[in-house]
């Protein structure tokens, strides 16, 4: 069973035809650090010295079209991993992400901070259509909460 990392606009970049306690061991150790963080951070200062790729947000979902399971980081959404194994989908997509983060260092190319790491004010501004903003108004007052609350509610229920 060969599973295939893809990169950019579906680039094949490896063949992943090693076992999954190898490619287990590259992602446990893909902590990536620079030896020499003050190079790094005058190289490019919005790329942080270190990423802790477990924090990264990962997905593995089914494809029926092809019978196999693609991996995906939301951070990196241009790298992806496909496999006829759950496990193995998953351990090669941090493995692919880890190799990837490591490209970007060596390259000094912006490495994204893990979505699981960024502050989240629970502000957000949406712009809606009138008729919208005054139905969503009408049903809080019927509800007796404020338009906030019921858009909140909303949203949680997805």
């Amino acid at each position: 069973m060969a599973a295939f990392c893809y990169i950019a606009k579906n680039n094949i970049i490896d063949d992943m035809s090693s076992s999954i306690e190898d490619a287990n061991e590259i992602s446990n150790t893909a902590e990536i650090t620079d030896s020499d963080s003050e190079t790094a951070n005058n190289a490019n200062p919005q790329s942080p010295s270190t990423v802790n790729i477990n924090h990264y947000a990962y997905r593995v979902r089914w494809n029926e079209e092809n019978d196999d399971f693609i991996a995906s980081c939301a951070e990196l959404p241009e790298v992806t991993f496909v496999s006829e194994s759950q496990l193995e989908a998953f351990v090669g997509i941090r493995t692919a992400v880890a190799e990837e983060v490591e490209r970007r260092r060596a390259a000094n190319e912006e490495v994204p901070e893990p979505l699981a790491e960024r502050h989240y004010s629970g502000r957000i501004l949406v712009r809606v259509p009138p008729e919208l903003h005054r139905r969503l108004t009408i049903e809080a007052a019927e509800q007796q909460v404020s338009l906030n609350r019921l858009i909140s509610n909303r949203l949680a229920e997805l």
